[in-house]
This record gives C-alpha cells, structure tokens and sequence, in this order.
C-alpha cells in the first residue's frame, strides 16, 4: 500500500540556479564557495582555478549563472565568458574582478558578461546580485556604472530629452539603476514590490529599445534623461 506520505509528496519543487565559479585566488575561492554553497536558492556545480580546468569543466556542466575571475594564470577569463555563452546560451555571466578600468569592463561586456562586480562586494550582497542576474537583471558595481557613463559622454551629443517620453515612475527607476542599484533595492527606496520595478524596468527597456543595463545607460545618457547628482 503507498503511504499517505508518498502521495502527497512535492512534484514541483522549485529548481535550484545552478551556479559555477573560475577564481584564482585560494582564500577567495574559499569564501565564494561557502557562501554560494549555504544559499538555499543555488546549487555550486562547478568550481575551477585556472582556465584550462574551467573549459574542461564546462564543456559537461550545463549551468544557469557563472561567476568568472578575468585574471586567470594560465589565460583571460574573456575566452572563458565567450565559451560559456557559445556551450551554453541561456547562462548569464557574472564578472567578479578587482580590474574596474574601462577596457576590462567593455571587453566583459562585448564578450558576452551580463553582470560585472568588483570584488569589494559583501558575500551577502553577491548571493543576492547572483538572484537578480537570473531573474534578468544586470547588476553592475556603481563604479563601473559611472565609468559607462563617462565614455559615451565625450563621444555622443546628448539628443532633445523630449525624444523619449518617460513617465515619473519610470525616470525615478532610470535614476537609481543608472546608479547601480538592484531591483530589490529600487523598490525599496520607492516603496513599491519588486514586480512592479521588474515592470517599469521593461518599460524603460523598451522604450530606449535596449536590451541590458549597459545599454540602457548609454542611451538614456544620449538622450538627456540622467540627472546629475
């Protein structure tokens, strides 16, 4: 006879991320694996050191996010982000790095990245920046926002701010994520739900006719809709 137990059991468990990290240094290693492997919403599939292991690892792990050093010893983690996004499409690529410069962020990003974060970030607030890359977001430390910001200041004429008619709600939205801040975090200073940020945020998305938050940042800089301060 089945149990009563046995038939009532969960068939629609929610599905773990699955999560894989390429990081050189052995005590950060260390950190990012304890915290990533206590997150209740993520599964640690893969860990490598090095690129080569990486590439082997990958070519068999089929993963939801991966978190990539781009100083590896034995190459780039720029070739990594390109295998990862060529093996498996629908991974999202987190960036973690101590390099903010601009050629390190704009290689990541052109290479396939969809997040970029320094390493000067908490372990609590990675965890949460890891959730909002699946759930499509593009979190970007505010430092390598503004970077973003300042090279399309010198090479593009802002257009008429009229050009695109953003409501109030979604111009405050575009200021704070212009900023760097997540969507928790918005709807959090606006007192509103995430969902209904999520909403605004592909509004705003659509309207800019962009795709990603590097994207949307250029273009609302060229079109005059950031305000400074």
């Amino acid at each position: 006879m089945t149990s009563v137990a046995a038939q009532a059991a969960p068939t629609d468990a929610p599905q773990l991320i699955r999560v894989g990290l390429v990081e050189d240094d052995p005590a950060t290693s260390a950190s990012f694996v304890a915290i990533l492997s206590a997150a209740p919403e993520l599964a640690l599939q893969m860990v490598a050191f090095n690129l080569a292991d990486a590439l082997r690892q990958l070519e068999h792990t089929p993963l939801d996010v991966l978190l990539v050093d781009l100083g590896l010893p034995d190459g780039s983690g720029l070739d990594l982000i390109r295998a990862a996004c060529l093996r498996w499409p629908d991974c999202a690529v987190m960036v973690s790095t101590i390099f903010g410069d601009e050629a390190h962020v704009f290689s990541s990003i052109e290479a396939g990245a969809s997040g970029y974060l320094l390493k000067d970030i908490s372990l609590d607030r990675l965890v949460i920046e890891i959730l909002s890359l699946h759930a499509g977001g593009s979190p970007i430390s505010p430092s390598v926002a503004r970077k973003i910001l300042m090279r399309a200041r010198p090479t593009v004429a802002p257009a008429s701010p009229t050009a695109v008619n953003l409501s109030a709600r979604e111009s405050e939205v575009l200021q704070l994520i212009s900023k760097g801040f997540t969507a928790e975090e918005v709807a959090a200073r606006l007192a509103v739900s995430q969902s209904t940020v999520l909403t605004f945020v592909r509004r705003i998305y659509a309207k800019l006719q962009v795709g990603s938050r590097a994207e949307v940042i250029t273009a609302a800089h060229r079109l005059g809709l950031l305000h400074e301060g």
